[in-house]
C-alpha cells in the first residue's frame, strides 16, 4: 500500500461510519459496466461539497487490491448486483488529489514534475521486480508494468480542475496540464478506468478538447449519474424523518437543484439537494447556511457584479423567483472567458448558484440558501436599489398581514422604483416587482406563481409551511391599468380559493394594480376563514 497507489480504505471507511451515511454505492456498478470499454473515460462536475470525494474515496476502496473490502460493502446496494464481486479489490489503483500538488508547487512545470515522480516512487516499489526501459518516465513506466503483468490501472483524478481555478489567466499552463493528462490517459492500454471529478467541465480550447475522449457528467448534462451525487427527495425525506426534521422546512432551504436524465425513452426529473447543508441542519437540528460557509459570498460577487449585456436585470428577476433563458453552448468551462452573459450563468450553474432546465433552457436561483448568498453578495455592491426592496420585503409583509392596503400599495410603490432597471409595461413586471417586494414571505410561505384552480391561475399564492400556520396563506391578483376593485370579485367568482382546499385556517386576498397614468399601485385586502376540508 502507497500514498498514492492503492492508498486503503480509510477514507471510506470514514464515510461509512459518519453519524450520517447515504449510500451511493450503486455509482461502482454504473463504472463497472464501463471498465475496459471506449467509455472508460468519466468526468464529473458538480459543485463543491456535493460528494465527490467521498465517491473518490468509494471507488478506490472497492477496485484497490490492497485490502479486503468486502466487509465495508456487503451491506450495501452494490452487493446486490451481478458485477460486485467479479471487480471487488481486482485492481491496482491510482488516486490522486491534484490540489494537493498543486499547493505544494510554484508552477505548473514544478507541479507535474512532482506528481510524476511520486507515482512512480509507489509503482517502483510495488513492482520491483518489473524491467523498466526509463524509470523517471511515467508514461513509459506504466506501459512496462502492464507489459509485464497484463493488469490495467484504475486511476481516480480528484480535484482535477483546480489548476483552472488558480491559474484563472494563465491560459500556457492549463494548456500544458490539458496536454499533460491527454498523454499520461488517452490510447493507454494501462487504463481500464480513467475517474476526474471537479467543479468546472473540461476545458474547451478552440473548436476541441484535449481531453475529449472523456464522457462527461455536469450540472447541465448530468447523464446517468444524476442520482449518484447529491441527495435525492427521497433520501432527505428519510433523513427528516430520522431526525425528527421538517422535510417541507429543508425542502425550502435546500431543494432546487434539477438534473434531468433519459432513462426507457423518458425524461426522469431529479430533485438534488445539497449533502453539506443537509447533514449539517439534521445534525445541529436547525435549519441555516452552511453550504454557503464552505465560500466567501466574494466568489459569487466577481462574476454578478460584471453586468454583461444585462446580467443585472437578469440577476434581479431570478431573485424574484424568475426562471431565465438561457444559452451553455458558447461557455468555454473556464472563470474567465465571458463573451455574453450566458457564459457568466453557465459557470454559477456549475458553481453551484443556479440551477439548469435541460428541457426549457432555463436557468433560476435553486433555493433559500443560495439565494441568500447572492443578498450577501449584493449588500457589499453598488445594488442598492435591489437591496433596498429586500430590506423593505419584511415590514411589507407585516402590513399584509394587518391588511393595511395603502400601506402595502405604497411599498410596492416603493419597490417599482427602486428596480426601475425593469421594465415595468406588463403584468408580468408587475409581478416580478411583487416577488421581489416580497423576498421576506420566503421565510414562512412556499411562494408559487399562476397557481392552477378553479377556473384559471391565481396570480400568486402564498402558502404557510407546516411550521408557520399560524400565518395566513395569502392570494394576490394582479391587475395592470385596471380597477383594482374587481380582483377579489375575479378571486372568488373563479374559485382561486380552491387551490387551498387542504388549508386550514385564514386566507387573505389581496388585489394589487397599477394605473400607467398616475403611475399610482392600489390594494384591497380581505379576509376570509378557511373551514378544514380534507
Amino acid at each position: 500500500m502507497g500514498s498514492y497507489l492503492n492508498p486503503g480504505n480509510k477514507g471510506f471507511r470514514e464515510s461509512i461510519n459518519s453519524m450520517i451515511y447515504v449510500d451511493k454505492t450503486l455509482l461502482i456498478e454504473k463504472m463497472n459496466r464501463v471498465l475496459d470499454t471506449r467509455q472508460k473515460f468519466v468526468c464529473v462536475s458538480r459543485p463543491r461539497r456535493f460528494g465527490k470525494s467521498m465517491a473518490a474515496d468509494m471507488l478506490a476502496a472497492y477496485y484497490e487490491q490492497g485490502e479486503d473490502s468486502s466487509p465495508l460493502f456487503d451491506d450495501l446496494a452494490v452487493s446486490r448486483t451481478e458485477t460486485y464481486r467479479i471487480h471487488l479489490n481486482q485492481y491496482d489503483v491510482i488516486k490522486v488529489n491534484m490540489q494537493e500538488f498543486l499547493s505544494m508547487s510554484r508552477n505548473v512545470e514544478e507541479m507535474l514534475s512532482t506528481f510524476c515522480r511520486y507515482i512512480i516512487f509507489d509503482l517502483t516499489e510495488h513492482f520491483p521486480d518489473v524491467r523498466l526501459r526509463d524509470e523517471n518516465n511515467l508514461i513509459q513506466v506504466m506501459k512496462d508494468i502492464f507489459a509485464g503483468t497484463k493488469k490495467p490501472f484504475i486511476i481516480l483524478i480528484d480535484e482535477w480542475d483546480c489548476l483552472f481555478r488558480e491559474y484563472q489567466q494563465d491560459g500556457d499552463a492549463q494548456k500544458q496540464y490539458l496536454d499533460f493528462l491527454r498523454a499520461w490517459l488517452k490510447d493507454k492500454d494501462y487504463v481500464a478506468l480513467a475517474y476526474m471529478t471537479g467543479i468546472l467541465p473540461i476545458k474547451k480550447y478552440g473548436s476541441h478538447s484535449a481531453l475529449n475522449m472523456f464522457a462527461e457528467y455536469s450540472m447541465a448534462d448530468p447523464g446517468n449519474l444524476a442520482e449518484d451525487f447529491g441527495f435525492t427527495e427521497n433520501e432527505v425525506k428519510v433523513l427528516c424523518e430520522e431526525y425528527k426534521m421538517s422535510f417541507e422546512e429543508a425542502k425550502a432551504w435546500y431543494d432546487g437543484y434539477r438534473l434531468v436524465t433519459h432513462k426507457k425513452d423518458k425524461d426522469i426529473n431529479y430533485s438534488i439537494y445539497s449533502p453539506k447543508s443537509v447533514v449539517e441542519a439534521m445534525l445541529r437540528h436547525k435549519f441555516g447556511t452552511y453550504w454557503n460557509q464552505t465560500e466567501t459570498y466574494e466568489a459569487l460577487k466577481i462574476y454578478i457584479q460584471m453586468d454583461i449585456d444585462g446580467l443585472k436585470d437578469e440577476i434581479v428577476r431570478m431573485l424574484a423567483g424568475e426562471n431565465i433563458s438561457v444559452n451553455i453552448g458558447t461557455f468555454s468551462n473556464d472563470m474567465t472567458t465571458f463573451a455574453t452573459k450566458d457564459d457568466v450563468l453557465a459557470l454559477l450553474i456549475h458553481l453551484g448558484y443556479l440551477t439548469y432546465d435541460s428541457v426549457f433552457g432555463t436557468v433560476m436561483i435553486p433555493n433559500r440558501e443560495v439565494s441568500q448568498e447572492y443578498v450577501n453578495a449584493i449588500r457589499t455592491m453598488d445594488w442598492h436599489e435591489v437591496i433596498n426592496s429586500v430590506e423593505a420585503s419584511r415590514k411589507l409583509l407585516e402590513s399584509l398581514w394587518a391588511m393595511d392596503g395603502e400601506a402595502v400599495a405604497e411599498g410596492v410603490g416603493r419597490a417599482h422604483e427602486e428596480i426601475s432597471i425593469l421594465q415595468y409595461n406588463d403584468e408580468n413586471s408587475l409581478s416580478c416587482t411583487i416577488h421581489l417586494a416580497f423576498y421576506f414571505a420566503r421565510e414562512y410561505y412556499t411562494i408559487i406563481r399562476e397557481l392552477p384552480s378553479g377556473k384559471g391561475f391565481a396570480d400568486v399564492c402564498f402558502i404557510p409551511r407546516r411550521i408557520h400556520e399560524d400565518k395566513p396563506a395569502v392570494i394576490i391578483e394582479l391587475k395592470w391599468d385596471k380597477d383594482v376593485s374587481g380582483a377579489i370579485a375575479q378571486i372568488k367568482e373563479r374559485n382561486y380559493v380552491n387551490a387551498l382546499k387542504d388549508y386550514r385556517g385564514s386566507l387573505l386576498m389581496a388585489g394589487i394594480s397599477y394605473d400607467r397614468k398616475t403611475k399610482k399601485h392600489t390594494c384591497v385586502i380581505e379576509k376570509l376563514q378557511l373551514e378544514n376540508r380534507k
